[in-house]
């Protein structure tokens, strides 16, 4: 079968860039064999979504050890790429339904749950599987869903009803949920709220924070083809973050909006970085704008979702006192934490977010997808999807260049397997 991969025979992690349109053998289930197969399903994928994590692994700037450590672990070469996708059941193990969260059969349509957790160690016994101490990840440590057939255990499979859900959309659940769980971790009716980063998880938390009876909506974000977006979704102010010229990073000068070298956050957004050789620290212009917007008070929440240091801090900085910030940007390293004094004194809280609660978040992430009224769906496919028009990729047409080519215009993306 046809997969997208990240190959060691290829080249090293340094040496290579992209992902390699490569023929692997076909999944099977023989419980005869193995006997782990009789919780397992196969996947015949339909589509699968290109987040911020994919970008990252494509420019070599995210997940190495992960990655690299499962291969050599598995005695393997390879490791199949991509975690959100979205097809039809093509095979079950005799035990699938004594761990799957709904009864699933041949033929149902299902999405994954990214993390593979092992519902044996001390989190998950306490109910908190999305902070599983022994989880694998598909498409970093556990082979994904850009491949035209995928086994998956059975415990996180997830069967979705397309007379409600859109088959193209599927695949939008599980970084969707990303946003559900981020926006449902405070109370938002009522609270004025500012997104830093408005890649696709961004993006689609202007639609959960909305839906959840958020009054004001600020967001902050450098890209204009983002901020547009974030326009049509019915944000209510958006701040044009300026990119200028800034200190080495990576060993690459970032001047204007010229941003394309740059390692891009985990959510897909454009890097927030300054130009006083402080790369860590706030945008007092931003800092002023929000003030301007409440009345000097600041937002009473505020989401991270770059991943940047300065984002990080303009994030404290812009929420008021004893108001909340939600940490969900990833990135690997040491974070300055501008005037430490400030942050305690403010009474700030800060709540760190990864990935989705289990089982909550996926129930709501249905719900919420399969109410016409919020118009969710609509807004995803015409606006952040634009119909398909540009955004889907057939993977029989996939080369390099032309991935390459459509991640640079939209923020995001499905392949069509």
């Amino acid at each position: 079968m046809r997969a997208l991969v990240f190959d060691t025979t290829l080249g090293s992690w340094e040496t290579t860039r992209g992902f390699e349109l490569a023929d692997v053998p076909e999944p099977v289930l023989d419980e005869t064999v193995n006997s782990s197969d009789a919780d397992k399903v196969i996947l015949k994928v339909h589509y699968a979504g290109i987040c911020g994590t994919d970008r990252g692994i494509w420019n070599r700037a995210a997940f190495r050890d992960q990655i690299l450590g499962s291969i050599k672990a598995e005695g393997g070469t390879r490791r199949i790429l991509g975690h959100e996708f979205f097809g039809e059941i093509v095979a079950m193990g005799s035990k699938v339904n004594d761990v799957a969260p709904y009864p699933l059969k041949v033929g149902d349509f299902a999405s994954p749950e990214s993390h593979v957790v092992c519902n044996k160690c001390f989190q998950c016994k306490l109910g908190e599987r999305h902070v599983c101490t022994n989880e694998k990840i598909l498409g970093i440590s556990h082979d994904g869903g850009f491949a035209e057939f995928v086994k998956l255990p059975g415990h996180i499979v997830w069967k979705t009803d397309t007379s409600a859900i859109r088959p193209e959309l599927g695949a939008m659940q599980e970084p969707f949920g990303n946003a559900v769980h981020a926006g449902s971790k405070v109370p938002l009716k009522g609270k004025t709220v500012a997104i830093f980063g408005l890649g696709p998880i961004g993006l689609f938390l202007i639609l959960v924070a909305r839906g959840l009876g958020a009054s004001t909506i600020i967001g902050v974000e450098p890209n204009p083809v983002s901020q547009e977006m974030a326009k049509r979704l019915g944000i209510d102010y958006v701040i044009p973050l300026s990119v200028r010229e800034s200190p080495l990073i990576k060993g690459v000068p970032v001047r204007g909006r010229d941003v394309k070298n740059t390692p891009p956050a985990e959510d897909g957004s454009a890097p927030l970085v300054r130009g006083d050789n402080q790369s860590y620290h706030r945008d007092e212009a931003v800092i002023k704008k929000i003030e301007e917007l409440t009345a000097g008070l600041g937002v009473d929440v505020s989401f991270e979702m770059a991943g940047f240091n300065s984002s990080f801090n303009n994030a404290l900085f812009a929420t008021r006192r004893g108001g909340d910030v939600i940490a969900f940007g990833i990135k690997t390293g040491d974070f300055v934490l501008e005037d430490y004094n400030r942050f305690v004194v403010r009474g700030l809280t800060v709540h760190a977010v990864i990935g989705r609660r289990l089982p909550e978040t996926w129930e709501m992430t249905q719900k919420l997808f399969a109410d016409r009224t919020n118009k969710i769906q609509e807004n995803i496919w015409n606006v952040i999807l634009d119909q398909g028009k540009g955004t889907i990729l057939p993977l029989a047409e996939y080369t390099k260049e032309k991935f390459e080519e459509m991640m640079a215009k939209h923020p995001k993306l499905l392949i069509e397997v």
